[in-house]
Protein backbone atom coordinates (compact mmCIF):
# COMPACT_ATOMS: atom_id res chain seq x y z
CA UNK A 1 0.00 0.00 0.00
CA UNK A 2 1.05 3.38 -0.81
CA UNK A 3 1.37 6.00 1.95
CA UNK A 4 3.21 8.92 0.74
CA UNK A 5 5.07 9.96 -2.31
CA UNK A 6 7.37 12.72 -3.37
CA UNK A 7 8.19 13.92 -7.24
CA UNK A 8 11.40 15.84 -7.64
CA UNK A 9 13.83 16.45 -10.89
CA UNK A 10 16.80 14.83 -11.43
CA UNK A 11 18.99 17.09 -12.87
CA UNK A 12 22.92 16.68 -11.88
CA UNK A 13 22.79 20.35 -11.04
CA UNK A 14 20.55 20.11 -8.04
CA UNK A 15 24.30 18.71 -6.43
CA UNK A 16 25.76 21.87 -5.49
CA UNK A 17 29.39 20.71 -6.20
CA UNK A 18 28.28 20.11 -9.67
CA UNK A 19 26.61 23.50 -10.57
CA UNK A 20 29.49 25.06 -8.73
CA UNK A 21 28.99 28.89 -9.63
CA UNK A 22 25.27 28.46 -10.22
CA UNK A 23 24.65 26.38 -7.43
CA UNK A 24 21.89 29.17 -5.66
CA UNK A 25 20.23 28.93 -9.03
CA UNK A 26 18.68 25.78 -7.41
CA UNK A 27 18.11 26.86 -3.88
CA UNK A 28 14.50 26.84 -4.24
CA UNK A 29 14.40 23.40 -5.78
CA UNK A 30 16.28 22.00 -3.29
CA UNK A 31 14.46 23.61 -0.41
CA UNK A 32 11.41 22.00 -1.76
CA UNK A 33 13.25 18.67 -2.21
CA UNK A 34 13.66 18.52 1.53
CA UNK A 35 10.26 19.39 2.39
CA UNK A 36 8.61 17.04 0.03
CA UNK A 37 11.17 14.25 1.46
CA UNK A 38 9.64 15.56 4.92
CA UNK A 39 6.27 14.05 3.59
CA UNK A 40 7.59 10.70 3.16
CA UNK A 41 9.17 10.76 6.48
CA UNK A 42 6.24 11.58 8.11
CA UNK A 43 4.24 8.80 6.71
CA UNK A 44 6.48 6.27 8.71
CA UNK A 45 6.69 4.07 5.62
CA UNK A 46 7.87 -0.05 6.05
CA UNK A 47 10.01 0.80 2.89
CA UNK A 48 11.12 3.33 0.31
CA UNK A 49 11.37 2.77 -3.70
CA UNK A 50 12.92 5.47 -5.48
CA UNK A 51 12.05 5.90 -9.04
CA UNK A 52 14.29 7.16 -12.24
CA UNK A 53 14.45 7.48 -15.24
CA UNK A 54 17.71 5.25 -17.22
CA UNK A 55 18.30 4.01 -20.48
CA UNK A 56 17.45 0.60 -19.77
CA UNK A 57 15.28 -0.58 -16.40
CA UNK A 58 17.06 -2.20 -13.50
CA UNK A 59 16.79 -2.53 -10.03
CA UNK A 60 19.73 -1.69 -7.69
CA UNK A 61 19.63 -2.84 -4.03
CA UNK A 62 19.85 -0.92 -0.62
CA UNK A 63 23.72 0.43 -0.32
CA UNK A 64 24.41 0.74 -4.48
CA UNK A 65 27.19 3.04 -5.30
CA UNK A 66 26.52 6.16 -7.62
CA UNK A 67 28.75 8.96 -8.75
CA UNK A 68 28.99 12.28 -10.46
CA UNK A 69 32.43 11.73 -11.71
CA UNK A 70 31.13 11.62 -15.08
CA UNK A 71 29.91 15.08 -14.29
CA UNK A 72 33.48 16.07 -13.70
CA UNK A 73 33.17 16.10 -9.75
CA UNK A 74 35.21 13.97 -7.32
CA UNK A 75 31.82 12.86 -5.37
CA UNK A 76 30.14 9.50 -4.29
CA UNK A 77 26.76 8.66 -2.95
CA UNK A 78 25.19 5.05 -1.80
CA UNK A 79 21.58 4.11 -1.84
CA UNK A 80 21.16 3.93 1.87
CA UNK A 81 23.52 2.22 4.04
CA UNK A 82 25.60 -0.44 3.54
CA UNK A 83 27.66 -1.56 0.58
CA UNK A 84 26.00 -3.53 -2.03
CA UNK A 85 27.39 -5.08 -4.96
CA UNK A 86 26.16 -4.29 -8.61
CA UNK A 87 26.05 -1.57 -11.60
CA UNK A 88 26.17 1.80 -10.49
CA UNK A 89 23.65 3.89 -10.38
CA UNK A 90 21.98 5.71 -12.85
CA UNK A 91 22.03 9.64 -13.06
CA UNK A 92 18.74 10.04 -11.89
CA UNK A 93 19.17 7.51 -8.92
CA UNK A 94 22.04 9.02 -7.97
CA UNK A 95 20.96 12.63 -7.27
CA UNK A 96 18.09 10.85 -5.26
CA UNK A 97 20.72 9.04 -3.19
CA UNK A 98 22.25 12.44 -2.75
CA UNK A 99 19.02 14.30 -1.67
CA UNK A 100 18.44 11.10 0.83
CA UNK A 101 21.83 11.51 2.27
CA UNK A 102 21.75 15.56 2.44
CA UNK A 103 18.17 14.90 4.65
CA UNK A 104 18.96 12.52 6.39
CA UNK A 105 16.59 10.14 5.51
CA UNK A 106 15.03 7.71 7.95
CA UNK A 107 16.12 4.52 8.68
CA UNK A 108 13.66 2.49 6.75
CA UNK A 109 14.98 -0.43 3.88
CA UNK A 110 15.63 1.41 0.51
CA UNK A 111 15.67 0.03 -2.91
CA UNK A 112 16.11 1.73 -6.46
CA UNK A 113 14.18 1.37 -9.16
CA UNK A 114 15.59 2.15 -12.74
CA UNK A 115 12.78 2.68 -15.02
CA UNK A 116 13.37 2.97 -19.02
CA UNK A 117 12.14 6.34 -20.23
CA UNK A 118 10.62 5.09 -22.88
CA UNK A 119 8.50 2.54 -21.24
CA UNK A 120 4.85 2.31 -22.97
CA UNK A 121 2.23 3.30 -20.17
CA UNK A 122 0.93 -0.15 -19.93
CA UNK A 123 3.74 -1.84 -18.46
CA UNK A 124 4.28 1.37 -16.22
CA UNK A 125 1.00 0.82 -14.86
CA UNK A 126 2.02 -3.33 -14.31
CA UNK A 127 5.35 -2.00 -12.75
CA UNK A 128 3.62 0.63 -10.08
CA UNK A 129 0.69 -2.19 -9.10
CA UNK A 130 3.79 -4.86 -8.66
CA UNK A 131 5.11 -2.18 -6.32
CA UNK A 132 2.48 -1.69 -3.85
CA UNK A 133 1.18 -5.46 -4.46
CA UNK A 134 1.71 -6.60 -0.82
CA UNK A 135 1.35 -5.64 2.77
CA UNK A 136 3.90 -3.05 3.55
CA UNK A 137 3.64 0.42 3.58
CA UNK A 138 5.44 2.20 0.66
CA UNK A 139 6.67 5.53 0.02
CA UNK A 140 7.66 6.74 -3.27
CA UNK A 141 10.62 9.19 -4.25
CA UNK A 142 9.73 9.31 -7.70
CA UNK A 143 12.72 10.96 -9.81
CA UNK A 144 12.52 12.99 -13.12
CA UNK A 145 12.12 15.77 -14.81
CA UNK A 146 9.47 17.81 -17.61
CA UNK A 147 10.25 19.17 -21.03
CA UNK A 148 14.05 19.70 -22.17
CA UNK A 149 12.37 22.36 -24.59
CA UNK A 150 11.31 25.40 -22.96
CA UNK A 151 13.44 28.28 -24.28
CA UNK A 152 15.69 28.69 -27.76
CA UNK A 153 18.83 27.56 -25.12
CA UNK A 154 17.31 24.36 -23.98
CA UNK A 155 18.23 20.72 -24.56
CA UNK A 156 15.44 20.29 -26.80
CA UNK A 157 15.25 23.81 -28.23
CA UNK A 158 12.33 25.36 -27.97
CA UNK A 159 8.91 23.80 -28.47
CA UNK A 160 6.04 25.49 -28.08
CA UNK A 161 4.14 21.70 -27.00
CA UNK A 162 6.65 22.19 -23.90
CA UNK A 163 4.90 24.72 -21.87
CA UNK A 164 1.37 22.96 -22.30
CA UNK A 165 3.00 19.63 -21.61
CA UNK A 166 4.43 20.35 -18.43
CA UNK A 167 1.32 22.61 -17.52
CA UNK A 168 -1.08 19.24 -17.32
CA UNK A 169 1.84 17.42 -15.58
CA UNK A 170 2.49 20.19 -12.95
CA UNK A 171 -1.57 20.04 -12.66
CA UNK A 172 -1.66 16.29 -12.52
CA UNK A 173 0.93 15.75 -9.92
CA UNK A 174 -0.05 18.52 -8.01
CA UNK A 175 -3.42 17.42 -7.33
CA UNK A 176 -2.76 13.91 -7.62
CA UNK A 177 -4.50 13.23 -10.71
CA UNK A 178 -4.10 9.30 -11.26
CA UNK A 179 -6.16 9.61 -14.87
CA UNK A 180 -4.40 13.10 -16.44
CA UNK A 181 -0.96 11.05 -15.23
CA UNK A 182 -1.81 7.90 -16.84
CA UNK A 183 -2.80 9.78 -19.77
CA UNK A 184 -0.08 11.87 -20.55
CA UNK A 185 1.09 11.37 -24.36
CA UNK A 186 4.17 8.78 -24.42
CA UNK A 187 5.53 9.73 -27.88
CA UNK A 188 5.15 13.99 -27.05
CA UNK A 189 7.02 13.36 -23.87
CA UNK A 190 9.71 11.49 -25.94
CA UNK A 191 9.68 14.27 -28.48
CA UNK A 192 10.20 16.78 -25.29
CA UNK A 193 12.56 14.54 -23.81
CA UNK A 194 10.49 14.58 -20.68
CA UNK A 195 11.96 11.90 -18.68
CA UNK A 196 9.32 12.06 -16.00
CA UNK A 197 6.55 11.04 -18.03
CA UNK A 198 7.36 7.11 -17.49
CA UNK A 199 8.04 7.19 -13.38
CA UNK A 200 5.30 9.78 -13.23
CA UNK A 201 2.97 6.87 -14.79
CA UNK A 202 4.53 4.33 -12.53
CA UNK A 203 3.24 6.56 -9.62
CA UNK A 204 -0.30 7.17 -10.92
CA UNK A 205 -0.48 3.53 -11.35
CA UNK A 206 0.75 2.38 -7.39
CA UNK A 207 -1.66 5.06 -6.46
CA UNK A 208 -4.55 3.61 -7.18
CA UNK A 209 -6.88 3.03 -4.06
CA UNK A 210 -4.79 4.84 -1.61
CA UNK A 211 -6.57 8.26 -1.40
CA UNK A 212 -3.62 10.25 -1.59
CA UNK A 213 -3.74 13.83 -1.92
CA UNK A 214 -0.89 16.13 -3.45
CA UNK A 215 0.24 19.79 -3.54
CA UNK A 216 2.48 21.36 -5.65
CA UNK A 217 6.16 22.56 -4.36
CA UNK A 218 7.74 24.17 -7.08
CA UNK A 219 7.21 24.52 -10.95
CA UNK A 220 10.26 26.16 -12.68
CA UNK A 221 11.79 26.17 -15.55
CA UNK A 222 15.76 26.81 -15.56
CA UNK A 223 17.65 26.31 -18.22
CA UNK A 224 14.48 25.66 -20.27
CA UNK A 225 14.05 22.15 -18.85
CA UNK A 226 10.81 21.95 -16.75
CA UNK A 227 11.74 21.08 -12.77
CA UNK A 228 8.29 20.14 -10.67
CA UNK A 229 8.49 18.62 -6.96
CA UNK A 230 5.52 17.63 -5.43
CA UNK A 231 4.14 16.00 -2.23
CA UNK A 232 1.56 13.28 -1.65
CA UNK A 233 0.10 12.34 1.40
Amino acid sequence: MLVAAAVCPCPPLLIPEVAAGAAPELDAARAACADALGVLAAARPDRLVVLGPAEQSGRHSQGARGSFRGFGVDLDVRLGPGDAPGPELPASLAVAAWLLERTGWMDVPVEGLAVDADLPADQCAELGAEITGGNDRIALLVMGDGSASRTLKAPGYLDDRAAPFDAAAARALGTADLPALAALDTGLARELQASGRAPWQVLASAAEGAGLGGTLLYDEAPYGVGYLVAAWS
